[in-house]
């Protein structure tokens, strides 16, 4: 994996990943506001930072994080809006990722949003295996 820290120069985002892809679970969420909110890619949002490690102690156990491309862009009140392009990596699957991150002035996050970026026909693909789905009936011909 050829992480990218170098580009990343918000010390909260470098926080943010390394925790994320170490396991330290409690950390990352540390890294938000008290009332910070995350909206992951499948699930509603998750607002407060011991929900954020809850969540996070359940869905990303064995996820990598791989950031590759940062955009950053200064927004009023002395906010800061960080995308971050690259890949996350699962035991099962690779998948394209951006991440949106809004920072306040004292650098805490207040919103990540991850979004998957694959086809819907990809997303399917990404099923976890032995997984059990409920296969809905077809209302279109």
């Amino acid at each position: 994996m050829n992480i990218v820290w170098e580009k990343i120069e918000e010390p909260t985002l470098v926080r943010y990943f390394q925790t994320l892809n170490a396991g330290e679970f409690t950390a990352t969420a540390q890294l938000f506001a008290q009332d910070g909110v995350m909206y992951p890619p499948l699930d509603p949002a998750i607002i407060g930072v011991e929900k954020i490690t809850a969540y996070l102690q359940k869905e990303a156990q064995d996820l990598k994080a791989e950031p590759q491309q940062i955009v950053k862009e200064n927004l009023a009140d002395n906010h800061i809006e960080i995308q971050v392009t690259g890949k996350a990596h699962t035991s099962w699957c690779t998948v394209n990722v951006m991440w949106l991150f809004i920072l306040n002035p004292q650098r805490e996050i207040l919103a990540a949003k991850i979004k998957l970026l694959a086809s819907p026909q990809d997303l399917i693909a990404l099923r976890p295996p032995n997984q059990e789905y409920t296969e809905l009936p077809t209302l279109m011909n």
